[in-house]
């Protein structure tokens, strides 16, 4: 998993509140067990016509924000089921960061456990971003995980909150796979210990 430390890019603003996952990726797309592939398929019934054409009514079918890493939108941020395929998407498209006023919990932990880093702001604080975000390329926000700020285009600092652990692992590229690794010489070593003391479990 590639660590998060320091972004800074373009943020696409979505004023939508209670938006699903299967808003963020539709039921027909999960065939697939595999993690890369599914960006185009990000907010399906939103960017495309029943033809298959782009909507250009939708914001990340319009420039900059095809190029966004960063998503601000309302609460209750990936509701619904509990498909993992929502971060995927997420990320495949390009998106480390959502910032909104909350989040649905599976979504929160999928997030993590990804790569994306979801950020709780207050609902004002989410609007004054989607405003700064709506001046396009020229007005990229910065998420700052170490120092736990997100600074805004004009140099303006907001604190957020998050659990020490899930940063840490963020910070160092962990996921859960990763954070066992760390533990390899102790699993060793209590291999080694089992084996001594009952090697006929191991013929």
């Amino acid at each position: 998993m590639d660590a998060f430390t320091t972004l800074t890019g373009i943020a696409a603003p979505l004023p939508m509140a209670n938006v699903d996952t299967d808003k963020i990726i539709p039921a027909r797309f999960l065939k697939t067990i595999a993690r890369t592939g599914l960006g185009k398929s990000l907010f399906a019934n939103l960017r495309y016509n029943e033809d298959g054409s782009e909507n250009p009514d939708f914001v990340l079918n319009q420039q900059p924000y095809r190029r966004a890493e960063v998503l601000i939108a309302h609460e209750n941020f990936g509701c619904g089921s509990s498909r993992e395929h929502a971060p995927w998407a997420l990320l495949d498209f390009g998106i480390r960061c959502v910032i909104a006023p909350d989040f649905a919990d599976i979504f929160h932990n999928n997030s993590f456990k990804n790569g994306i880093l979801p950020v709780r702001l207050p609902r004002e604080v989410c609007d004054q971003l989607m405003e700064d975000a709506k001046l396009g390329a020229n007005a990229r926000i910065t998420i700052d995980l170490e120092r736990q700020v997100v600074v805004r285009p004009n140099g303006e600092e907001i604190p957020f909150e998050i659990d020490p652990l899930r940063r840490h692992l963020l910070l160092n590229g962990l996921d859960d796979i990763g954070q066992t690794m760390q533990q390899a010489p102790a699993i060793d070593s209590f291999e080694a210990r089992q084996r001594a003391a009952q090697p006929w479990l191991y013929r």
